[in-house]
């Protein structure tokens, strides 16, 4: 069916009713279902009973058609979801309490105070029960009873005050129980009922001062004067008194006795006012020391006395006298104070004169500061010359990526002995785990687990080796195109260069596209003179004569135009991999045609340039460590002039202008053997003292403090352009520093041969042109005449410069 065909079809509205109405109407129950459900809802009702009468018939179908008919379960469901709401019972309202209460007979005073007290409105009820039914059916928000708080009536807080003789109250109320009791057992009660009538008002007087007035109390009476009533008045009943409330007895074993009994005072007269003089007891102790024997009252307070701080005695014949008067006490220690100071100031001014000629004469002289570090004063030069130590020789190892210049190392190293076969093993392991088997012999120099999970060299590898007459030092440079900052910084310290190519098909044509060609340029800029080819993986190309033919004279076109002379370059067939020719001639069965030098003897064989021994001391830094616990800082890099010793004063440049100090040469290592002094040529390690590891960046220049290098921003040079140069942005690399800057000017185009100038201020200076240019620098730095540079911009090597002179 065509969609055009599905668009036309017309839908009946009298279908999708219907359809409706199936699936979402009511579903009707058959016979047997209906039967069934009467029969369950009739059983479910009798399982549930009267309690459950509230349950409607909707909700018991529901439960019996959810569990098909099941009794059981129905009814536990329904009896979980409808539970009884709890009764309450029903509780008169206060109001009909009240009127309950009413109408029962007056309890007497015994069973009164056993109640409990309600508010001073509802005084003349009592209820036995407790306050909270009185409020039993006030609705409090729905809260459940459970769920409410106690209403409890605690006892009356005892009055706070310095209040005397409480031992002698309760003793007068046990008098007033006993002869109460005495009263109603004796014969002649009628002829003493006028003294217990007034020993009894004198005791009730006691207990309304030592306690708080009750909630049943009415009137504004006086309660620090009491009258007594009148002698026609009927007396009243009187309650139980309560017992004074006393400390409670710390534990011990010891059972106490009781107070005495002391006798009641009489009261003389009836209708005479009883005062508190009367009845109270002297101060306590405590009172006494506080404010004296006799306390003066201040005024009178609900629970007794309050007593006034005595004031400071003052003596008779100060009495009107005005305490203003005279001086301060802070006055007098002032004036004192002037005095002394007067005293020192004449003293110290006399000190001063005798002092000032021996001041004056401390403040010219001048002390400097002794090294930290002796010191043998050697003459280097002349140690130099008499030393029996092999020839030193530093070579650099370039060339593409992965045209086999680690490995070739690690064979030469592996042939030589200086790595042991056991560590090869180890390497051949850890290379199969990952994977690159034949990666083993390149970690011998790359260390880093960086380089060894990448494939590639990063950063410069160091390793030596000796042969019959020289010592000679390994800078393994990377040859990735994002390392070329390091691969200068390698060649800067080298004496020769090794241009590893690889022989196999279509390598050595990408390479001299790629950093072949790049990398020795850069090497004949930066000064390098002599240069060994080794031809690298001859095994993959079958030992051929033509293959090594046709790479020899391409190369040796190139390196002629770039500036290399034919006698200082050396091309040596080799296979790194299995070892062929790098540290022992290679076979005549396997290259017939070649009779000449293998690589050892090629290096053995090179020059070393004269080195600047008697020049003032330049040693560029390619490396900063934490050295022993003896030393602070530890430095390495190569010496390009002059010589050093123990205990010399250095500085390094450049330097923040805050810094000032002087650093010192504690040790010195060379080849991993302690020296006491070092040449320009070598590369040594220097143990330092007094300087800060922070002042200390890769690339400074180590100099002499009394010969250091002048910081200059601008410079003018001659220059040998690989790409258009115009005034651009540029960064400045000199062995391990870079700093950025720019072209300013063109000043002009020479003539590669002569020298002379063939056009002042170009525009714009074409690849292969020499010229003559002026850089500015961001930031000062450390640069001489006559020495090499590489300007770089964007990844590119634009030019290589030599400094003509400096601003």
């Amino acid at each position: 069916m065509s969609h055009r065909r599905v668009k036309n079809i017309d839908f009946d509205d009298d279908d999708i009713d219907d359809y409706e109405e199936d699936d979402y109407g009511e579903e009707e129950l058959s016979p047997e279902d209906q039967e069934q459900m009467r029969l369950g809802k009739t059983k479910v009702r009798e399982a549930l009973g009267p309690d459950y009468a509230n349950v409607a018939d909707k909700h018991i179908e529901d439960a019996l058609w959810n569990y098909y008919y099941d009794i059981g379960k129905s009814v536990s469901y329904l009896k979980n979801a409808h539970k009884p709401a709890p009764k309450k019972p029903s509780q008169p309202s206060r109001f009909d309490q009240a009127a309950n209460l009413a109408a029962q007979p007056p309890k007497k005073a015994n069973e009164v105070s056993n109640a409990y007290p309600l508010p001073s409105i509802l005084s003349p009820l009592r209820v036995e029960s407790p306050p909270a039914n009185f409020f039993s059916d006030t609705p409090w928000f729905n809260v459940p009873i459970h769920r409410l708080g106690k209403i409890t009536r605690t006892g009356n807080i005892p009055t706070m005050g310095l209040k005397g003789g409480s031992t002698k109250l309760a003793a007068l109320a046990a008098a007033r129980r006993k002869k109460q009791e005495e009263a109603k057992t004796s014969p002649a009660a009628s002829s003493t009922a006028d003294a217990q009538q007034t020993t009894g008002r004198a005791v009730s007087l006691l207990d309304s001062l030592n306690k708080k007035p009750s909630p049943e109390s009415h009137g504004n009476e006086d309660p620090m004067s009491i009258d007594t009533p009148h002698a026609s008045s009927a007396p009243k009943p009187v309650a139980q008194a309560r017992p004074y409330p006393r400390p409670k007895p710390s534990p011990s074993p010891v059972k106490q006795e009781p107070p005495p009994v002391v006798e009641a005072p009489v009261v003389e007269s009836k209708k005479r006012k009883a005062s508190l003089s009367d009845i109270r007891a002297g101060p306590s102790i405590f009172a006494k020391t506080m404010f004296g024997s006799e306390p003066r009252p201040r005024g009178q307070l609900l629970g007794g006395m309050v007593f006034s701080l005595p004031c400071p005695k003052m003596l008779p014949q100060d009495a009107n006298k005005n305490p203003f008067a005279g001086p301060s006490p802070d006055d007098e220690v002032l004036n004192k104070q002037a005095k002394a100071f007067k005293k020192s100031n004449t003293a110290a001014n006399k000190k001063d004169k005798e002092t000032s000629a021996v001041t004056q004469g401390v403040a010219n002289l001048t002390v400097e500061e002794a090294p930290r570090v002796k010191s043998k004063n050697l003459n280097v030069l002349e140690e130099y010359e008499k030393s029996t130590l092999k020839r030193s020789a530093n070579f650099v190892v370039i060339g593409h990526v992965d045209h086999g210049k680690s490995t070739l190392m690690g064979r030469l190293l592996y042939d030589l002995k200086v790595v042991d076969e056991r560590s090869i093993e180890k390497l051949r392991k850890e290379a199969q785990n990952m994977g690159k088997s034949s990666f083993a012999l390149a970690w011998v120099m790359d260390a880093t687990s960086e380089e060894r999970s990448r494939g590639v060299t990063v950063d410069i590898a160091t390793n030596t080796f000796e042969t019959e007459k020289t010592r000679f030092t390994i800078l393994d440079a990377p040859g990735h195109q994002d390392f070329v900052p390091n691969m200068i910084a390698g060649a800067s310290q080298a004496d020769f260069a090794v241009l590893v190519i690889d022989a196999s098909a279509n390598s050595f044509e990408s390479g001299l596209r790629g950093q072949t060609k790049e990398h020795a340029l850069l090497a004949r800029s930066i000064g390098v003179q002599q240069l060994i080819i080794a031809v690298n993986k001859m095994d993959a190309a079958s030992w051929s004569k033509e293959r090594f033919d046709e790479i020899s004279q391409q190369m040796s076109a190139f390196l002629t135009s770039a500036g290399f002379q034919p006698q200082n370059v050396t091309f040596v067939p080799c296979a790194g991999l299995t070892g062929q020719n790098v540290a022992q001639p290679v076979p005549k069965d396997v290259a017939p045609w070649y009779d000449g030098p293998s690589l050892v003897q090629a290096l053995e064989a090179s020059e070393v340039s004269k080195r600047a021994v008697s020049g003032p001391l330049r040693m560029s830094i390619s490396d900063i460590f934490r050295g022993d616990i003896t030393s602070a800082v530890s430095v390495a890099g190569r010496i390009d002039s002059g010589s050093l010793q123990v205990g010399d004063a250095i500085v390094t440049l450049p330097r923040p202008a805050t810094e000032t100090g002087t650093a010192y040469i504690k040790a010195i290592m060379v080849d991993d053997e302690p020296a006491d002094w070092a040449v320009a040529g070598q590369i040594p390690t220097l143990h330092l003292t007094n300087i800060d590891p922070d002042q200390l960046r890769l690339g400074d220049v180590i100099c002499h403090s009394t010969s250091a290098v002048k910081s200059i921003t601008t410079f003018t040079a001659k220059i040998l352009a690989f790409e258009h140069v115009m005034p651009m942005f540029v960064e400045v690399h000199k062995g391990r520093w870079n700093m950025e800057g720019r072209i300013t000017k063109l000043l002009a185009t020479l003539d590669k041969n002569s020298g002379a100038v063939l056009k002042n201020k170009p525009r714009v200076i074409q690849p292969g042109t020499v010229a003559k240019i002026e850089v500015q620098l961001d930031r000062a730095v450390p640069l001489e005449t006559a020495q090499r540079v590489v300007l770089r911009n964007e990844g590119l090597t634009v030019a290589a410069a030599m400094l003509e002179e400096v601003k």
